[in-house]
């Protein structure tokens, strides 16, 4: 009897520890719009104060981050934290419907947008790793996480950031990178490094959910990069009025 009581512990903690591997994670970097110190066409000032993540384009808003995922019936919200820092003014955690798949969205300050940039840079080529606790669940984020998003103005094309080096060889991420033009900017670096580019730009676009939400739906169910490439663009059409053909070519992926 003891022998079977100590097999079945023993396969209890197997079966956890397998679960606890089979984690999945998405973590989405938000740089919040600001009129102010990005160089981007000015929106209402409401939209654009890069200081105020409820009422951000990119986040508070109608199709910002926070306010399109909350209304999607896949996506549960798990956890909110508000100022984790002088950075990060928002931290959001949603698990998926369909099981160990975890959302973890960061608002940054506007004016911090260099650090948002920087941050998804090192953490898709496995630097920066880190945990989330949540009850007695270790949730993988920075360059411990499956895939890194960044979404807002395209930094890049204003400023330059310091040559980044891989801490953990051998380690990438899945990458989406929804802004402007974001194909020419990231993609050399992605491709240097061995990230798979599952989504990414060749225009000028609105760096909203509708786009982000489409994308994680394909990349959950495991869909190639054609396939997920053929969402956003469905999406980006269904939101933006532009046509599915101009959709189509807006979006690139492997």
């Amino acid at each position: 009897m003891r022998t079977f009581i100590y097999v079945l512990l023993l396969l209890i903690i197997s079966v956890s520890a397998f679960a606890q591997n089979t984690i999945r994670t998405i973590h989405v970097v938000v740089a919040l719009c600001d009129n102010d110190s990005q160089g981007i066409v000015p929106v209402p000032k409401s939209l654009g104060n890069g200081d105020d993540p409820n009422n951000n384009l990119y986040w508070g808003a109608l199709y910002g981050s926070k306010t399109f995922i909350k209304k999607c019936n896949d996506w549960t919200l798990i956890k909110t934290a508000r100022n984790v820092n002088e950075t990060i003014l928002e931290r959001i955690v949603y698990r998926h419907a369909s099981g160990n798949v975890y959302l973890i969205m960061d608002a940054y300050r506007g004016v911090r947008i260099k650090t948002a940039v920087e941050y998804f840079l090192n953490a898709v080529i496995g630097n920066n790793p880190g945990l989330i606790q949540h009850g007695d669940v270790k949730i993988p984020i920075g360059g411990d996480a499956d895939m890194i998003v960044y979404a807002g103005h395209n930094g890049l094309m204003d400023f330059e950031v310091e040559p980044i080096q891989k801490k953990r060889e051998g380690h990438a991420n899945d990458a989406v990178v929804l802004a402007c033009k974001s194909k020419a900017y990231f993609a050399p670096f992605l491709s240097k490094n061995s990230c798979r580019s599952v989504l990414l730009t060749t225009g000028f676009m609105a760096p909203e959910a509708y786009t982000l939400e489409a994308a994680l739906t394909g990349w959950i169910a495991g869909e190639n990069g054609s396939q997920i490439k053929e969402r956003a663009a469905q999406a980006y059409n269904k939101y933006q009025k532009c046509g599915l053909k101009g959709a189509q070519n807006l979006f690139f992926s492997e």
